[in-house]
């Protein structure tokens, strides 16, 4: 059994790990850390998923790390682009060195006495048990199982003659060349895969239970390389990364404010892209817009492949899968040579480990969040949790910023410990997701953290809003103790609007 000590142990080697890694390097040079990863590769999600299409739902202006422009025209990059610009963000500020790779945390335990984090982890290849320790311990392990995803139980399956393949193990070289797919679901993955295999199969049905909000967007931002040709790139970036903000924060709070003006504004574009190719009743969601989370179709590609009988959506539900396909309630059978149920995510919060305080484990399920960074009674840990609404990794920088904020006014005062305590009843309706309803959200109801009622106990999904508190914000807010006291919130004058308006739209 080997040991090692680190000022920061960062779990995981994702977008998250690898930007809260840079803003480590950036602002905090003094502190030691090490990236402990599972896989072999860095690139979380984007090493992870390669089935047809694999790309990006949000635009890679704002997807891209603040401290590291996307140059590219791409609006919606494909996987392996993505997992190639977080390579390369690793390789340009040397991150790689720091990452231990084939390394599964399976606990962590804060000692009060020795006030540091021991990790119990095991080296996957050998079955080797590594400890570290850290003074300070950050989860960038996103939100899902990765080592499988959800899949109901569906009746007959063992029947079916065809083949079944999640869309997280997808097999190297599949076939599916003048086949009939089914893919059942109809959020993101089903969105991407069903006009991705139509143009090489026979005939793809995207089988759903019932409608998600579609939204088409072109892969490239022909404003955007105008301004790149136009503007010195810094402020080509700085501009379009603004515009890419406003406009997705106006559509969100529009969604919200005026959920029956914003449906028929997007029912309308995807009736308009249809053609009268297809029934609008395949394509009309009964909840309001961003109850659950938009998809964007690439180029309209989903609804391109309708249009010329290469793709079809059913809505119904499962009877039983059949030798040749699926049998529906309704009656129908689908013919099917592969089936592939795109059926949603496993959540699961900081890659399964266990959590251990003092002796005492913790449950995330009776904890709230302190500002979507901290889990209140939890020390010296961060938790980098991106958006849902917008770019994940909008909230990665800032997220990853504050805790280097918090990490060097530690050192300035001469703290050990830090921990976010609730100063009251703070707890209220909801999880750390936000005001999402997905299924797979509601699936984990047991297993996410909740938020709070107000203050920095409750999740906004508002980018403006956080910078304002992260980035310019006080620590020192009355709800953080450093060893044991809680100082008196900071009093003095706190920054406007237009600082943090400015800094949330063109950058730091």
């Amino acid at each position: 059994m080997s040991k090692q000590h680190v000022d920061v142990l960062i779990i995981g080697a994702g977008v998250s790990g690898i930007g809260m890694a840079c803003h480590l390097k950036r602002e905090c040079p003094g502190k030691s850390f090490t990236i402990l990863e599972r896989r072999e590769s860095l690139g979380g999600t984007w090493d992870l998923f390669r089935y047809p299409g694999i790309r990006s739902d949000s635009d890679m202006y704002t997807f891209g790390y603040n401290f590291r422009p996307w140059t590219s025209g791409k609006v919606l990059a494909d996987g392996p682009s993505i997992k190639r610009y977080v390579s390369d963000t690793a390789a340009e500020n040397d991150i790689e060195k720091h990452i231990r790779y084939g390394v599964a945390v399976t606990r962590a335990q804060w000692s009060g006495t020795d006030k540091c984090w021991t990790l119990t982890a095991v080296e996957e290849a050998t079955g080797e048990i590594l400890t570290f320790t850290a003074s300070f311990m950050i989860g960038c392990t996103g939100y899902y199982n990765y080592d499988a995803g959800y899949k109901p139980d569906f009746p007959g399956e063992d029947s079916f003659k065809g083949q079944i393949v999640h869309p997280q193990h997808w097999p190297e070289h599949l076939d599916y060349a003048g086949k009939r797919v089914v893919v059942i679901g109809s959020g993101a993955t089903a969105i991407t895969l069903v006009p991705t295999m139509a143009e090489e199969a026979e005939h793809v049905t995207m089988l759903q239970r019932s409608p998600s909000y579609l939204m088409p967007l072109p892969s490239n931002d022909k404003l955007a390389m105008f301004f790149q040709r136009m503007l010195p790139a810094k402020s080509a970036y700085r501009l379009t990364r603004a515009r890419n903000v406003a406009v997705a924060r106006i559509l969100y709070n529009r969604s919200r404010k005026n959920p029956g003006i914003m449906r028929r504004l997007m029912l309308g574009l995807v009736r308009r892209q249809l053609d009268g190719k297809a029934d609008m009743s395949h394509f009309s969601p009964s909840y309001n817009p961003w109850d659950q989370r938009l998809c964007v179709v690439k180029d309209g590609d989903l609804f391109g492949a309708i249009r010329s009988g290469k793709a079809s959506v059913v809505t119904d539900h499962i009877e039983s899968f059949t030798e040749q396909g699926i049998r529906l309630k309704s009656g129908e059978e689908l013919a099917a040579d592969i089936i592939i149920p795109a059926t949603g995510l496993d959540i699961q919060m900081l890659g399964g480990m266990d959590l251990v305080v003092d002796g005492q484990p913790v449950v995330l399920r009776d904890k709230i969040i302190y500002k979507n960074v901290m889990v209140e009674g939890v020390p010296n840990a961060g938790m980098i949790f991106g958006y849902t609404n917008i770019s994940w990794t909008l909230k990665v920088d800032i997220a990853a910023e504050y805790l280097c904020r918090l990490l060097n006014y530690m050192d300035a005062h001469g703290n050990r410990v830090c921990v976010a305590r609730d100063t009251g009843d703070s707890r209220g309706e909801g999880t750390v997701m936000g005001g999402l309803d997905s299924g797979y959200i509601r699936r984990a109801d047991d297993r996410l953290p909740r938020q709070g009622s107000h203050g920095p106990w409750k999740v906004t999904q508002d980018y403006v809003a956080d910078v304002k508190t992260l980035r310019f914000g006080p620590i020192e807010d009355g709800y953080l103790e450093f060893d044991g006291i809680r100082p008196v919130e900071n009093t003095a004058p706190r920054s406007g609007l237009l600082r943090p308006l400015k800094s949330a739209l063109f950058g730091s």
